[in-house]
């Protein structure tokens, strides 16, 4: 089965329509939840959508899902209105509010926003238009057939009459409201919005710098606050001279916070122990922090360190598995049996996700009620958190969405609206919390670190015969920590006759959780590197390799363990982008580059996208790493909506996974973070960037997202360019310069 097929709206979808003030059509969808054999996230989704059309023929479309740089609030109001048949130019995109029982879900991760919205968001836009042509058949005593619609207005060829959406709206809201499952929808072959370069709908209002972020926002009577947590995860304060820090210019008042972990989903993201101060300001909270004094109660995280994570990890890397979470034949034998072994240890290290604006949340908490502003990619679960932080009902917790500057998974954890919910109660006022880059960076939940042992067998002609892992991961007793997994699917099981993959769990005080592309940000590299290794040992040319293992096409099961959805993984999809990618690439003829200068190659599949990329790199005599140029060909389906987002999005991603490989780890020590900004742990500088080709195959399948499945290839084509720059092999990340001095 294809997962993807679950998306279309069920039966049960109703649409209503009612006259807006002044004259308008008022649209609003609600779609039932899908049947039982339908593959979802987490429980049945409630998807619902509105479209505003006024008299003037303005037309607002609210776009549901939270913005955090990824285009959606583009993307999914230009899907309406091509269903429509709007003119781009009148219409008009709001926010639209949190809110579960009018639109469902609302949330940005796991690039589900096109797979899930794509067809009903279609929908709405057709049923609204065929509505308006009923109105206009109506008004003019002839059938709905013979009418037309084009760029907001109804004709009517055959006798010459036309009007505007605006005059047809109030007569539209009174017709019967269609099926949704049953409208027709446009043929591909005549969008005239989908598929065009459509600039972000809020650009103009970021360059001229209007508050549109949770940073921006102000309230009447809002205070300021900082939140100081103890540097070793999981510590309490035992005590703080919060009196001194009270009598402080423009401090407000200074309190000590008890842990509260109160999420009722049971991740550990309630309010931490920690010393709040408020101050009139933000600058004289900051300065009176400088004069906080705590003494900490470290706890037992704090014998928790990097360096013994990583030797811990070799001990068990030696030993067999504590579990297996695949085994196919009988690797052991096939081993011993092969013509040629080879054996590497791959490690990577804890990463933050370091967005350019902090975490922040301004709350207003009085008379059981709380409503708070936030930059979160998933306000419903923040409402509940809060509620359960603060005692009261989830009802009387209001959410207003802001536009976040970048997210990459952080925030979809809300701890820091908890935190803010409580300090505005406690302080008697609104409140703005606001981190600094420091507690952005030490307070984070990490991309987990991991270590994987791999052997893998050649038959005489150089075929993988055998394949092991030993897969050393984080979490606490003997159950991986939040997005420390791998997939029992990982590539190339399914495809190696004789596949082990065992795994080991070392405790771990340091929280966890998901990054752009979370598990295959971290597993491309290892895997499409090791396979790179075998390509070289097998003496074959690493695109042959590759080509030759994903064989004839077929369908391989590839059930992802995060929320139990199934994505099947087509070998022939996968091998006509990588042959695309070597034809971009001229890889035919890297071996005329200059010397210290590679080519590397690698694909990846995750979230339902297709991707294969080739890196050029030169490597200087004092092993500093230059990126050249980058190709990318992806298949994520029939439609590339909005192609200068799409665009975006992958060369985005390309960039922050080359970042990652160049200069960004977290390490731990005595329980805490080492690093505190971005001197320490690097974003990709600009003169670092290089050009990123971009293609897209166009294949006879949904479309789907492209927020993540660009990131993973992207490392280990890198590395797989230093090797080809060099001859030595990247096994642990970031990238050591000084083991490629010449």
């Amino acid at each position: 089965m294809t997962a993807i097929r679950a998306f279309a709206p069920s039966r049960r979808a109703v649409l209503t329509a009612t006259a807006a003030a002044g004259g308008g059509l008022l649209l609003r969808a609600v779609f039932g939840p899908p049947p039982a054999r339908a593959v979802m996230m987490g429980s049945a989704a409630v998807l619902t959508a509105y479209i505003r059309i006024d008299a003037d023929g303005s037309i607002t479309i609210l776009s549901k899902n939270p913005e955090i740089g990824q285009g959606i609030k583009t993307m999914l109001p230009m899907v309406i209105a091509e269903e429509l048949d709007a003119d781009w130019k009148d219409v008009r995109v709001e926010q639209a509010p949190v809110d579960s029982t009018r639109f469902g879900r609302q949330f940005a991760g796991g690039s589900w926003a096109t797979p899930l919205n794509y067809v009903p968001m279609r929908r709405v836009g057709a049923a609204a238009r065929q509505m308006l042509v009923a109105a206009a058949a109506q008004t003019w005593q002839v059938t709905p057939d013979t009418c037309r619609t084009e760029a907001g207005v109804v004709h009517h060829d055959a006798s010459g009459r036309s009007l505007g959406y605006g005059a047809l709206a109030a007569t539209a809201s009174r017709m019967p409201v269609p099926d949704l499952a049953a409208v027709p929808l446009k043929d591909p072959r005549n969008f005239r919005i989908i598929g065009q370069r459509i600039p972000g709908v809020d650009n103009v209002r970021i360059v001229a710098g209007e508050k549109l972020f949770g940073i921006d926002v102000t309230v009447p009577g809002m205070l300021y606050a900082v939140f100081v947590k103890c540097p070793v995860f999981g510590g309490r304060v035992a005590r703080a001279n919060v009196d001194a820090v009270k009598m402080l210019p423009g401090v407000r008042d200074a309190f000590i916070v008890r842990a509260r972990d109160a999420n009722p989903g049971g991740q550990p993201e309630g309010v931490a122990d920690g010393v709040a101060i408020v101050a009139t300001t933000w600058w004289a909270a900051s300065r009176a922090r400088e004069k906080l004094d705590v003494v900490w109660d470290e706890g037992a995280t704090a014998e928790q360190g990097s360096e013994d994570f990583a030797a811990k990890a070799s001990r068990l890397g030696r030993g067999a598995p504590a579990g297996f979470l695949r085994r196919d034949g009988d690797a052991e034998t096939a081993l011993k049996g092969a013509a040629r072994v080879v054996e590497a240890a791959y490690s990577y290290p804890f990463l933050p996700h370091m967005t350019m604006e902090p975490q922040n949340c301004t709350a207003q908490v009085g008379d059981g009620k709380a409503v708070l502003w936030a930059p979160t990619q998933y306000p419903e679960p923040g409402a509940r958190l809060v509620a359960a932080t603060l005692g009261i009902d989830v009802h009387d917790v209001t959410v207003h969405m802001t536009r976040a500057g970048g997210g990459f998974g952080r925030r979809l954890r809300n701890d820091v609206m908890a935190e803010a919910a409580w300090i505005a109660r406690q302080a008697g006022a609104p409140v703005k919390l606001l981190w600094d880059r420091s507690d952005d960076m030490r307070h984070d939940f990490y991309r987990p670190a991991g270590f994987h042992f791999l052997k893998a067998g050649l038959d005489p002609s150089g075929r993988l015969v055998a394949f092991r892992d030993h897969f050393v991961t984080f979490g606490r007793g003997g159950k991986p920590a939040d997005t420390a997994i791998m997939d029992p699917n990982e590539f190339p099981a399914g495809l190696v006759p004789h596949l082990d993959y065992g795994q080991s769990v070392m405790d771990l005080g340091v929280p966890t959780g998901p990054l752009r592309a979370p598990r295959s940000n971290a597993l491309g590299f290892v895997f499409q590197s090791f396979i790179d290794e075998l390509a070289h040992q097998s003496g074959q040319d690493p695109v042959a390799f590759r080509l030759a293992l994903l064989g004839e096409p077929r369908v391989l099961p590839h059930s992802s363990l995060w929320r139990n959805e199934l994505r099947d993984f087509d070998t022939g999809r996968m091998a006509s982008v990588l042959r695309r990618v070597a034809d971009n690439a001229d890889w035919s003829q890297r071996r005329a580059l200059p010397p210290r200068t590679g080519k590397g190659v690698a694909f990846y599949f995750s979230h339902f996208g297709y991707f294969a990329e080739v890196v050029q790199a030169t490597v200087t005599p004092a092993g500093a790493v230059g990126v050249d140029h980058v190709w990318v060909v992806a298949d994520v389906g029939s439609q590339i909506i909005n192609p200068s987002g799409a665009e975006n999005q992958v060369q985005g991603a390309v960039l922050d996974g080359l970042g990652a490989a160049l200069g960004q780890a977290i390490t731990i020590d005595r329980g805490r973070v080492v690093q505190a900004n971005f001197d320490s742990v690097r974003p990709l500088r600009m003169n670092q960037a290089p050009p990123v080709d971009v293609e897209f195959l166009r294949t006879d399948r949904p479309p789907t997202g492209l927020g993540e499945p660009a990131l993973p290839p992207a490392l280990p084509a890198l590395c797989n360019a230093i090797f080809a720059a060099t001859g030595r092999r990247i096994r642990s990340l970031p990238i050591d310069i000084g083991a490629l001095k010449a």
